[in-house]
């Protein structure tokens, strides 16, 4: 079974929609998908994931299941240089994060004192239960680390969903702490991630990862990807962003 996480376009947040910028994101990678082959369509309820998923879904004829779950990952932080206001879970200072040592382990990055307050550990078990409970649907069920094939597969699941959320559906299906996936990856807007099954052994099931965060429908209209979710590559560079 293959595993398509997309990011929605160039973000209008105040609308909840997309930028004029997004919209044409939107149609590239409407084209690249319906090419793909689909075979189902789960969709944030934010405007802007239906939003990037409808142009894919007019053009092929089909309609996507709203998952709650997939919203972005909402469950808010005071981190440690804005202890006076709350900010969303997955942006840190490296200089921050990166001191924690158990932010890096899979099985203890939830335990700080910023996470453990706002309950992210729950927020988080939410999130990869609902994933679980969907792939299960499709044959698929988690046992551990690993999924037991009940009924293998070569279908396509499309998921039109957002960054934050993105990682956290990665954490579980690869193992790794959604810290080190949250500050070490950036997903850019309308972007694809791919994640397949790999069966090994009869009935034992593994996912990987073949591609993250691809834009080549982008680059192949001649567009650039969007800089929203990236900081600036050098400080004082202009019209970047900085923390």
């Amino acid at each position: 079974m293959k595993l398509l996480i997309v990011r929605h376009g160039d973000p209008d947040y105040a609308a909840d929609s997309l930028t004029e910028r997004g919209w044409r994101e939107a149609e590239y990678l409407a084209e690249r998908l319906a090419a793909a082959g689909g075979d189902h369509y789960y969709v944030s309820p934010l405007g802007r994931a239906k939003a990037t998923a409808s142009l894919t879904l007019e053009r092929v004829g089909r309609e996507a299941e709203e998952c709650p779950w997939l919203r972005e990952f909402d469950a808010p932080i005071r981190r440690p240089d804005r202890a006076d206001r709350e900010t969303i879970t997955w942006d840190w200072l490296p200089q921050d994060w990166m001191a924690e040592e158990r932010f890096f382990l899979p099985d203890r990055w939830y335990e700080p004192t910023a996470l453990a307050e706002a309950g992210v550990k729950e927020r988080y078990g939410w999130v990869v239960q609902s994933l679980d409970a969907l792939l299960e649907r499709h044959g698929y069920r988690r046992e551990g680390r690993l999924y037991r094939a009940l009924r293998p597969n070569n279908e396509t699941l499309v998921l039109f969903c957002h960054f934050g959320v993105e990682c956290v559906l990665l954490s579980h299906l690869l193992n790794i702490s959604p810290m080190v996936l949250w500050h070490g990856l950036c997903a850019a807007p309308s972007s694809v991630t791919t994640v397949v099954t790999e069966e090994r052994r009869q009935g034992v099931a593994a996912f990987r990862m073949g591609a993250f965060g691809d834009t080549s429908h982008l680059y192949r209209h001649g567009q650039s990807p969007s800089p929203a979710a990236r900081f600036c590559e050098c400080w004082g560079n202009e019209g970047e962003r900085v923390d």
